[in-house]
């Protein structure tokens, strides 16, 4: 995997983005759902402490158990800005992932991809350092418009940037409940990544990936001294 280094100020990190961008490969098809090693990440802060954690879950796609999974704890290295919220949270991200025994084939972020106002969230960003395929999931909407999908599991509907691009879906994981927002981050395509968003949904509008590293990245927050 690729280290991240941490920007000096917010000009030197939109142009480590504006270079990593180029690096995005969007014409793979990426890994079938349901096949192989999933590997969910989540980061939880602790702004009192200045600590940021991460954690790292590998589930079996076939069946959703965990197979392995990992935590690291760090100090945040680079302030808030929005649209530049990968470089607070990649270092210790990447440490959780690096952890690792079991290889995943797709990582599944609780946040963005090309659904980002600079078109390169943390998927993306995650994706290019570390060369495996990822997609984001979000709970909430962001830079985008979409119209609402239908009722349900399995409705989606385009989100939309305002250049008229389309970066992603609102998908229904639920009959009835909310959508999830899913865009690519890399190396794998907008159907193939929302197969997988609901492959990891069986139960909960959340995938399981995403379940299972909220709560330990969250945990490990609280254990750490």
């Amino acid at each position: 995997m690729t280290s991240v280094k941490t920007p000096a100020d917010e000009a030197e990190a939109r142009a480590i983005q504006d270079e990593l961008r180029k690096s995005v490969v969007l014409d793979e098809a990426g890994p079938p759902p349901g096949r192989g090693l999933v590997a969910g990440v989540d980061v939880a802060y602790d702004d009192e402490r200045d600590l940021v954690a991460a954690a790292a879950v590998v589930l079996d796609a076939a069946t959703l158990e965990v197979v392995e999974e990992a935590t690291a704890v760090g100090h945040v290295s680079f302030p808030y800005v929005p649209g530049l919220l990968a470089f607070r949270e990649l270092p210790t991200v990447l440490a959780a992932l690096e952890s690792l025994t079991a290889a995943p084939g797709l990582v599944v972020c609780d946040g963005y991809g090309l659904a980002h106002p600079r078109g390169f969230g943390l998927a993306c960003h995650l994706g290019v350092v570390t060369g495996l395929p990822s997609m984001g999931v979000a709970k909430n909407p962001f830079t985008f418009t979409y119209e609402e999908p239908g009722a349900r599991r399995g409705d989606a509907a385009a989100l939309v940037a305002a250049d008229g691009a389309v970066v992603g879906r609102a998908l229904r994981t639920q009959d009835g409940i909310k959508p999830v927002y899913v865009s690519v981050g890399h190396r794998i395509s907008l159907d193939n990544a929302c197969a997988h968003a609901l492959a990891l949904s069986p139960r909960f509008r959340i995938p399981e990936s995403t379940r299972h590293a909220d709560s330990l990245c969250r945990r490990a927050l609280r254990e750490a001294s």
